[in-house]
């Protein structure tokens, strides 16, 4: 598999494109935003997928856009639907930002579901705590964390539906996995799942007590 990062938007946002190398069938993983290096990036792609970690206004301006240019299928985790058009929970309203453009959602994942992407088996792992929705995407040795696991850290917990023990449960869920996996987040620099269970406070069993 190959998988290309572009960021942009206004914090500025990790989008990652996942591509079967055998059947060259790609997803978009939380376009969060639309310029001239996204639409470069897709042009001449078999954009199959759009897979959205959370339904936060970052992570999600783009995606009509490029239903648009691909007619890709988005996949999203169904606690988070309500967030695609409600402006108060993509805190499109907090930051002043116009209403997110409405778009087609082919399919609401539930509690660790897993698809395919050409010759890729993909597992997604609902991780809330971010959001109530918040989910990773696991395939090969790559974790999509979106906002739930950064480096060093953890994604935010006190917007709408968001909940600190979730997201201590859900970091426990992740850091219980075999193996290692490199994970590829919604902001900021890459890291590892080995690298995370060795400096990051959050893993730590205690971490309720920070």
């Amino acid at each position: 598999m190959t998988i290309e990062e572009i960021a942009g938007g206004p914090l500025p946002t990790n989008c990652y494109l996942l591509t079967d190398d055998e059947t060259k069938k790609t997803a978009v993983i939380d376009p969060g935003f639309w310029n001239q290096e996204l639409a470069d990036a897709i042009q001449g792609k078999n954009v199959e997928l759009i897979l959205l970690t959370h339904a936060h206004f970052d992570h999600i301006i783009g995606v009509s856009q490029v239903v648009k240019e691909t007619q890709a299928k988005v996949y999203l985790q169904k606690e988070d639907q309500k967030m695609t058009t409600d402006s108060s929970l993509n805190l499109t309203s907090e930051v002043g930002f116009p209403p997110i453009e409405a778009f087609p959602i082919e399919r609401l994942l539930g509690e660790d579901e897993t698809f395919s992407l050409g010759n890729l088996d993909i597992r997604e792992i609902h991780t809330p705590g971010h959001t109530k929705g918040s989910c990773c995407f696991l395939t090969g040795n790559a974790i999509f964390s979106g906002d739930t696991l950064m480096k060093g850290t953890v994604g935010r917990t006190d917007f709408p539906t968001g909940s600190y023990q979730d997201m201590i449960s859900s970091i426990q869920k992740l850091k219980v996995l075999s193996g290692d996996y490199k994970i590829y987040p919604g902001h900021e620099e890459n890291t590892t799942l080995f690298w995370e269970r060795k400096h990051n406070p959050y893993m730590d069993a205690e971490a309720g007590s920070l």
